[in-house]
């Protein structure tokens, strides 16, 4: 199978969905691969580096898309790589569909068929796909928030950890999956006063444990979330509904009970954000200001870190490309019923139920399309 890997055009997005070493597995395997020239710059991977792994350069996206079988990406398609995509072409990339209904049309009218990193599910009901960016992407959050929180960039000027007789930032924590216990682990370090909210009272007692009371755990209702914003310097929203739109837990009206110059990290903002006020930002242009609060909403968080999170995310991607291109995608998700979790559209099919009751548009399951 021909694989290709075209160099990300998301704005301020320098991760590469193929490494060296994942071409190199491959290509050992048989499989031909078109890496398009300078698409592992940004995470310090050259040309070379893929011509070593047994890759074959190219100059262009369009080379890429004209050719492979099987495009492997990491952000979703921007329109100008849509109108390339084809029918009986592979797609393995993050796609978050569920807030995204022009993206849905065109590879839907394309008949590409689309497997999204982000719903591919494992033997525990984890999410392996999207749990390293997860990682990255919490662990950066009290970073940038800390950032967005300094008095230059319009924040309140409240120091993470405070100082002696000064104390330190509150920050809430909205969500204690892999991105609210990795952005816990962060705030904590940095000496915040870190409150995590959950709807699971396991989740919330493992967290009570692992962290040895350094943090503060609260069952999660709207009434406990509007109490905790008003003294919050820092709110870090960690939702996720896999496949769906992530809920609203914070509206506009609430911002005015909220400290002037305090900030909202939105992590949910690929799935359109669990903010009223949220919108996507980018790392050129990352925060914007709504009533007074500081609105820190990249829709590609991991790009800041872009070596670190193409390594990790090749790592849990490799298994699953392999199987693709040494069985073709019908005998890969028949074999594997968590990779099937991961198909979204096939031939002009929305085989995705959450991202059709998101969007109003007629579903099937996976299983049904392979029964069909």
């Amino acid at each position: 199978m021909k694989i290709g890997c075209p160099k990300e055009i998301k704005p301020q997005e320098f991760r590469v969905g193929l490494s060296p070493a994942a071409a190199a597995e491959a290509a050992g395997r048989g499989h031909q691969v078109l890496v398009q020239s300078g698409a592992g710059t940004g995470a310090g991977f050259t040309d070379e580096d893929y011509a070593a792994a047994g890759a074959r350069i190219v100059p262009d996206a369009g080379s890429v898309f004209d050719e492979a079988d099987l495009v492997i990406k990491v952000k979703e398609p921007q329109a100008a790589e849509r109108k390339m995509l084809r029918k009986g072409q592979i797609l393995f990339t993050y796609l978050h569909l569920a807030p995204d209904p022009d993206q849905t049309r065109d590879l839907l009218d394309s008949g590409v068929t689309a497997i999204a990193y982000e719903t591919v599910t494992d033997a525990r009901g984890g999410l392996p796909l999207l749990a390293p960016m997860s990682e990255v992407a919490g662990r950066l959050a009290p970073q940038v928030g800390s950032w967005a929180l300094q008095k230059a960039n319009g924040g309140r000027g409240v120091l993470m950890g405070g100082v002696p007789g000064v104390r330190p930032a509150n920050v809430v924590i909205i969500g204690g999956g892999v991105v609210g216990a990795a952005a816990a682990r962060v705030a904590v370090g940095m000496g915040a006063n870190v409150t995590v909210m959950d709807r699971s009272v396991p989740r919330l007692s493992y967290l009570d444990d692992v962290f040895m009371g350094k943090l503060t755990t609260q069952f999660a209702s709207a009434a406990a979330t509007a109490e905790l914003i008003r003294t919050a310097d820092m709110v870090i929203g960690a939702v996720l509904i896999p496949g769906a739109a992530a809920p609203k837990l914070v509206t506009r009206n609430q911002l005015s009970t909220m400290p002037q110059g305090s900030v909202l990290v939105d992590v949910a903002i690929d799935q359109g954000g669990c903010f009223e006020t949220s919108r996507a930002t980018t790392h050129q242009d990352p925060i914007y200001e709504v009533d007074g609060v500081i609105h820190y909403c990249v829709a590609n968080m991991p790009g800041a870190v872009a070596r670190t999170s193409t390594q990790a995310l090749g790592n849990v991607t490799m298994p699953h490309l392999l199987a693709l291109a040494d069985k073709g995608w019908r005998q890969a998700v028949t074999d594997d019923p968590h990779l099937r979790a991961g198909l979204s559209t096939h031939e002009g099919q929305l085989t995705s139920p959450p991202v059709g009751e998101a969007l109003g548009l007629a579903a099937v399951t996976p299983d049904d399309l392979l029964a069909g």
